[in-house]
């Protein structure tokens, strides 16, 4: 059964907002309190667990920390829960050391399934009540949890939900399609179809450089520079939006129009390592386009393939199948020496993805057929 996830917006009063930053303060403490823990129990020659600590925390923090009966016991819970899963990522080599958690980052607390209820447009939360949202869940299902979050100075709730049948609808069209990211060009199919990159950062750096700096000339703890962090805040919040509504607007046609979806396996982290290039890779936003392509692609019934991020697609001529081993980054057309074959670069490396999954299938085939 496919499970989903819907961020949606609230709109708290200021006494709820209140009471999520207790929760959330709440939340991080016990995720330090939990960090700090494990750290002594370790160096003491013991064997931390995160079930262990939630049961050593729970024992004391009536007498200890009475102030946490203000709020939720869930967040204390999925402050400890976070702090075993950054564990469990870190001896599995997924991530780093876990680190101390600072206020006012990544703000959250989750919440069980059943401490909230749901009705249009508003959502119970547990000591709080009914907080209106801006929109309803769009999906129905067994509603496994949600998180609340704080992004600048806005805060959202998360309902992952599991579903008995796909919330999309299911693909008909069984055709191939080769999709070359870029950066002047976010994308460009094989039928010729392109999608522009807003390029959201290159137009609001000068907006993000002067707010930089007015965040830097305050005075630390000032209510000034609380107000500067917000501004800064909500222009990279509106920045994170920009991306994503290119990627979603992209990821979807994808989708909705083709059966398969053939686009290169592209090694971000290297190419992040260019120092001309890092920002306007980051404002490209590649990995999120490859993550939405892959679960539309699966709910929509159709599959993503990944081509070996070795393959020359850019190089190759899409007619006669010769590599131009002298192509240049800036030759923004291709011109085939052996056959003499004129394309647009992106869409002659589209048409190749599209080839290679289709010769793949079918290895009798040629370029000619």
């Amino acid at each position: 059964m496919p499970t989903v996830a819907h961020k949606i917006r609230l709109t708290p009063t200021p006494e709820q907002v209140v009471y999520f930053r207790k929760a959330c303060g709440t939340a991080r403490f016990a995720y330090n309190w939990g960090l700090t823990e494990w750290r002594r129990q370790y160096k003491a020659g013991g064997h931390p667990s995160m079930f262990a600590l939630k049961k050593q925390f729970n024992a004391m923090k009536r007498q200890a920390f009475p102030w946490i009966a203000d709020v939720t016991k869930c967040a204390a819970e999925s402050g400890l829960i976070n702090l075993g899963k950054a564990f469990s990522n870190f001896f599995q080599k997924r991530a780093k050391y876990p680190r101390v958690h600072k206020k006012g980052k990544h703000d959250s607390v989750t919440l069980a399934n059943d401490k909230i209820a749901l009705r249009p447009f508003a959502v119970q939360i547990p000591k709080l009540g009914w907080v209106r949202m801006t929109e309803s869940l769009r999906f129905s299902g067994y509603i496994k949890s949600a998180v609340v979050s704080r992004i600048a100075d806005h805060w959202f709730v998360s309902f992952t939900v599991e579903m008995t049948d796909s919330p999309r609808p299911q693909c008909k069209n069984h055709a191939t399609v080769g999709v070359d990211v870029g950066i002047e060009t976010l994308a460009t199919l094989s039928d010729g179809t392109r999608f522009e990159n807003p390029k959201a950062t290159l137009k609001l750096q000068r907006r993000l450089a002067r707010l930089n700096r007015a965040l830097g000339k305050k005075q630390k703890g000032s209510k000034n520079r609380e107000k500067a962090k917000i501004a800064l805040s909500r222009l990279h919040y509106r920045i994170a939006c920009i991306r994503k509504d290119a990627a979603h607007k992209l990821t979807d046609y994808l989708a909705k129009h083709f059966q398969t979806i053939v686009i290169e396996d592209l090694n971000v982290n290297g190419m992040m390592k260019n120092k001309r290039l890092a920002k306007h890779i980051a404002d490209a936003n590649f990995f999120e386009i490859h993550r939405q392509a892959t679960y539309k692609a699966a709910l929509s019934g159709g599959n993503v393939e990944r081509v070996n991020r070795f393959y020359p697609s850019s190089k190759t001529c899409s007619q006669c199948g010769h590599i131009h081993r002298e192509l240049k980054l800036s030759d923004r057309v291709f011109t085939c020496p052996a056959c003499h074959h004129r394309q647009n670069r992106d869409e002659n490396a589209a048409v190749n993805l599209e080839q290679y999954s289709v010769r793949a299938a079918c290895p009798e085939l040629t370029l000619a057929d």
